[in-house]
């Protein structure tokens, strides 16, 4: 990786026409900001499918491998003849500052299914779309075929649903196949024209030298496709419900740790595949994206385990986690690793041990760095290596303005005044900690789009344990004027990231 820096910013809080952001014309104006500004990373969230049933959380997804079709713009739908002009037309009422969820998936999928029905010839001769299916086939059938019977039953979890469909047997799921055909190529088609249409997006980044960074999440979801056709990887009985499930032990943040309920790795069944599922995972998103984060890194070294059952992660214990043996695996059978480890938060021996082995760049966070111990914080910049990633925040940080504002002592303003050598207000904060990241050894940085524009809390991504009204800032174009662009484009030259 050479120095860099970059802006995170989720699809999803792209400016349109039609509630969400999405693969249209504001991800191309986006990108071309990117590349006025010189910034040669755009890091997103996880693009799977999302659910309202969990928030709407892209860390929460039904299928670690699908995208999520809300995504996919209805102006490339047209653009590329899927769609007339008429058939995408918006009555304007969408909200401007967030997203509704729930209106704009009835309205994506009304659009698809017009697409579909309208070009349902068209797609018998389309030797592309036979192709993507048959080189998809992996994980794609399975998922259609989850999520149709999902579908059929209402939302239902998989784990309730009628034992021939719960276990897979066969001839349910043949029987179930034959006569949901229709719908099943439905949901393949959605992931066929998400896939071209980011297809398009990336040749557009490439040409101008912007690199797309994508987020993995260490756990997949109980109720998603990759549980329901893979149950063996996974700690569960034989009714396929979950024997032990993931959490983080209890800490400074929490007299009771954290349970978040997603199903563990059976490890030892991943290493004697030769870890197979998590390699074609990698393998896929790395043919999306040119550098992975991957959330939890520190799962692979060791876990933290708790019985299901259990109201609260106090009772979990450590598992150790085969990460050396994983690491080898999979550099033998991908090329490159461009994989950055999120190791936040309580980081033990071992895990630094593995992430440095295998050469890959930790996170620090600015917001971290300027409590009662900056010399000696790994999050201060003159702590830094050059083989990392430095933010100002991330998507579960409050905004650096709000952070500055609402959650940080008189003594951390205090060091980090006396850390920039001078004192500034809350509004030229963002600013203050970009200049930080930018200036420092880290190769890469990056800077969440809320702190270029100075935004307070109102502005915050995520919450985390709040279960409602996150996921839904979005951007107003209109905030992105020439003097943002000068002041980054101007740190980003004479900090030699250009």
């Amino acid at each position: 990786m050479r120095r860099r820096s970059g802006v995170l910013l989720h699809l999803t809080s792209l400016p349109s026409a039609y509630g969400i952001g999405d693969l249209g014309p504001g991800a191309y104006w986006f990108a071309d900001f990117l590349a006025e500004t010189r910034q040669g990373v755009w890091q997103m969230l996880p693009i799977n499918p999302t659910t309202p049933g969990i928030g709407n959380s892209p860390y929460s997804a039904i299928s670690a491998f699908a995208a999520n079709y809300m995504l996919i713009s209805p102006d490339k739908l047209v653009a590329d003849g899927w769609l007339d002009e008429g058939d995408v037309d918006s009555d304007g009422s969408w909200p401007e500052d967030k997203v509704d969820y729930s209106a704009v998936e009835e309205f994506k999928e009304d659009l698809l299914c017009r697409a579909y029905d309208r070009n349902f010839i068209r797609l018998a001769e389309d030797t592309l779309f036979h192709r993507f299916k048959d080189e998809n086939a992996y994980w794609l059938d399975d998922f259609a075929l989850f999520k149709a019977i999902k579908e059929s039953r209402g939302g239902q979890m998989w784990t309730l649903w009628p034992r021939e469909l719960r276990l897979r047997e066969q001839g349910a799921l043949r029987e179930f196949a034959g006569e949901h055909r229709g719908r099943i190529s439905q949901i393949k088609f959605n992931q066929y024209i998400f896939a071209r249409q980011w297809a398009d997006l990336r040749r557009h980044c490439m040409a101008r030298r912007v690199h797309l960074m994508g987020d993995a999440p260490i756990y997949v979801t109980l109720d998603s496709a990759d549980v329901w056709a893979n149950p063996n990887l996974f700690k569960l009985d034989e009714d396929c419900q979950p024997t032990h499930v993931a959490g983080v032990p209890p800490d400074y943040f929490s007299e009771t740790g954290q349970l978040w309920g997603n199903p563990v790795f059976d490890w030892d069944r991943l290493q004697e595949r030769g870890f197979d599922w998590w390699i074609d995972r990698l393998r896929h998103n790395l043919s999306l994206f040119d550098f992975l984060r991957i959330d939890h890194f520190r799962g692979f070294a060791g876990y933290w385990e708790i019985e299901a059952g259990e109201e609260t992660a106090i009772n979990g214990e450590w598992v150790d986690a085969p990460g050396f043996e994983f690491f080898d695996a999979l550099t033998t059978a991908l090329p490159s690793l461009p994989i950055i480890a999120e190791d936040l938060g309580v980081i033990t021996p071992d895990v630094r041990e593995l992430r440095d082995a295998f050469r890959l760049p930790g996170m620090k966070i600015l917001q971290f760095g300027f409590g009662d111990n900056v010399g000696d914080s790994h999050d201060a910049p003159h702590n830094y290596t050059r083989n990392c990633v430095a933010y100002t925040g991330t998507h579960d940080n409050n905004t650096t303005r709000g952070w500055f504002e609402e959650e940080a002592t008189e003594k951390d303003k205090k060091h980090l005044f006396d850390y920039c050598g001078h004192a500034f207000t809350a509004e030229r904060a963002p600013w203050e900690m970009i200049r930080l990241a930018q200036a420092s050894v880290a190769e890469l940085c990056l800077f969440p789009m809320q702190d270029l524009l100075c935004l307070g809390s109102e502005a915050r991504m995520n919450i985390p344990a709040v279960s409602n009204g996150n996921w839904e800032w979005r951007l107003d174009a209109g905030l992105l004027n020439d003097g943002v662009k000068e002041q980054l484009l101007s740190l980003t030259k004479l900090f030699g990231r250009g």
